[in-house]
Parts: C-alpha cells; sequence; structure tokens
C-alpha cells in the first residue's frame, strides 16, 4: 500500500496546479494504475498543497565535532574580567541582622504580625476602627475594609412562599452599597434569616455599582427623571447648602453615592425596591457637560451660549 501511494503521488493534478476556486477539503484519486492493489483516496486539508525536499544528512555541516571527544570532560574557561572590576561581597560576609530588623522588614511587607506588637508603631486596631456600626434595627451602617464600600439596609420584610406541605418562611433584604465619592448600587437578596439575607443583598449590590455623575458643589448637572415598575422618581439639582431634601429609599440612594445637594420626589407606588432602582434609572440618564461637548465636538464653554 505505501508503495502504491509513494507512486502515485506525482501524478496528482492538485499538486500542479494552484487553483483558488477549488474546494477546501477533496478527495484526490492517482490517475496512475501501475499496481494492482486498488489504492484509495486521501483526505486534501488545503487547496494549496506544497511538497519541500527533505534535508539530506549529507547537507548537514558537522565539521564542529570532528575534533571533539566525547568522553572528555570539557573545562569552563570564564572570560578575564575588565580593568578595574570590583567584585560584590557575598552574602554570608555581611553582618548579621538583628531580629528588630527582620520584624520590621517583615511588618513593612505584610503588615502587624499576630503577637499585636507593632515595631513601626502602626496601629494594630486599624482593621476594626473601620467598622462602624450603629444600634438602631434596620439602619445598619458598615464600612466593609476589602471593598472600601459602606452597606445601609433600606428594608427587611419577611416573605412567605406557599408549597404543598404549607408555607415557607423567607426573609428579603434590600441593601445600598457606596463610597460616598460616586459610586453606589442596589442590592435584593432572600434567604431563611435575616443576616444571611443582608449579605446575599450586599454581595448582590457590589455587582451593580454605577456610577453617579456629580459637579463641584456635590450635586446633579441636571434635572432627571426614572422609572422602574410602577414607582416613578423625579431628581433636581439644588445649590450649595440645600442638602438633600427626599425621603424613602431615593434619599438612602443619593446619600450613599455622596450626593450633598439635590431634591427628590417620589411619584406613584411606595414600594422601596422600585424606588430605589428608578432612582438608579434617573442617575444613569445623567450626562457630564463635558461630555456632551466632547460628542457634539464643540468647547465646553459654548454649551451655555
Amino acid at each position: 500500500m505505501a508503495t502504491s501511494t509513494a507512486a502515485a503521488l506525482p501524478s496528482f493534478s492538485s499538486l500542479i496546479v494552484h487553483n483558488p476556486t477549488t474546494p477546501r477539503f477533496s478527495l484526490l484519486f492517482p490517475t496512475s494504475s501501475k499496481s494492482s492493489t486498488p489504492s484509495r483516496p486521501f483526505l486534501c486539508l488545503s487547496s494549496k498543497v506544497v511538497l519541500r525536499p527533505r534535508a539530506k544528512s549529507s547537507d548537514i555541516d558537522t565539521s564542529f565535532f570532528d575534533n571533539l571527544d566525547p568522553e572528555v570532560d570539557i573545562v569552563f574557561d570564564p572570560p578575564t574580567p575588565p580593568e578595574g572590576f570590583v567584585p560584590p561581597p557575598s552574602f554570608d560576609d555581611g553582618p548579621e541582622e538583628a531580629e528588630e530588623d527582620i520584624a520590621a522588614a517583615y511588618e513593612e511587607l505584610y503588615g502587624p504580625a499576630y503577637s499585636g506588637v507593632s515595631v513601626l508603631g502602626n496601629d494594630i486596631y486599624v482593621m476594626d476602627s473601620k467598622v462602624k456600626k450603629t444600634s438602631a434595627f434596620g439602619k445598619i451602617e458598615k464600612e466593609n475594609v476589602r471593598y472600601g464600600f459602606e452597606e445601609r439596609v433600606v428594608q427587611v420584610r419577611r416573605v412567605t412562599k406557599v408549597v404543598k406541605g404549607g408555607k415557607q418562611l423567607h426573609f428579603r433584604a434590600i441593601v445600598v452599597v457606596g463610597d460616598k465619592q460616586g459610586q453606589v448600587g442596589v442590592g435584593v437578596g432572600k434567604a431563611k434569616e435575616v443576616i444571611t439575607a443582608v449579605q446575599k443583598s450586599a454581595v448582590n449590590a457590589r455587582r451593580n455599582i454605577i456610577t453617579v455623575p456629580m459637579t463641584k458643589y456635590l450635586t446633579f448637572p441636571h434635572r432627571s427623571e426614572g422609572d422602574y415598575g410602577a414607582a416613578k422618581v423625579m431628581l433636581r439639582p439644588a445649590s450649595p447648602g440645600t442638602g438633600v431634601i427626599a425621603g424613602g429609599a431615593v434619599r438612602i440612594v443619593l446619600e450613599m453615592a455622596g450626593v450633598e445637594n439635590a431634591l427628590g420626589k417620589q411619584i406613584g407606588s411606595k414600594n422601596a425596591l422600585n424606588n430605589a432602582r428608578a432612582t438608579v434609572v434617573a442617575v444613569q440618564k445623567m450626562r457630564q457637560f463635558r461630555d456632551v461637548a466632547r460628542e457634539r465636538g464643540i468647547p465646553m464653554e459654548e454649551m451655555w451660549k
């Protein structure tokens, strides 16, 4: 079979004529019938087949190894160092480090050790000081050290689900997270325990972080309206010193975003979740003046003409 294959290769018409219009996958049959063994078709993966000659052993230059004896060890001869070269001192020749130096280097890289003693004078209770909580139920403010966001629970409600064996009791929590620097998110979560529901809603809120456009007076650049379901929210900018005049979930969303001067009004449904999401929709409709000027291709000063 191998003999008939080798004999049939020079007779393939597709190996000589490279036609780009030929199909990409084609079955090629040899035209020679010198061998009595029936030949099988070959699957060609490309329309252009190029046969390159193999390199012969006589074409490879091996004269470099003629004078080398494989049984003799080759001695490494390093190059001569330049003039004035001073070798660096060995690691073991240096002075020994004291325990205080090692502890200071460790603390600089990884923070205070578990012993609770700081060599560099850092605050070992810095993690606990960033966690802030209030005693009022339903108004828990907690700053997550890892993400830099504060959390505030908007609402915790008890919900039931009717199943075949009776009713299943769960808790639904609505949490708003924000860094008070323009980043805010609204999340919701359900669980059989209140703490688990709050944690799940906080994770959901971090996955839906948006950026709130604000001016240097910490207010909105322009008015906006947003609706979600049956809830409708109206947002208006305010002069410095006005404060946040809004109620319910709208006020919590604006405070967690860092807005200090704004007017908000809930129109329609009083549902806390829908109003919070309607506030997010209204904020997403806002645009900065510099972005509009860049899209129009005009200076920002001409926006007020």
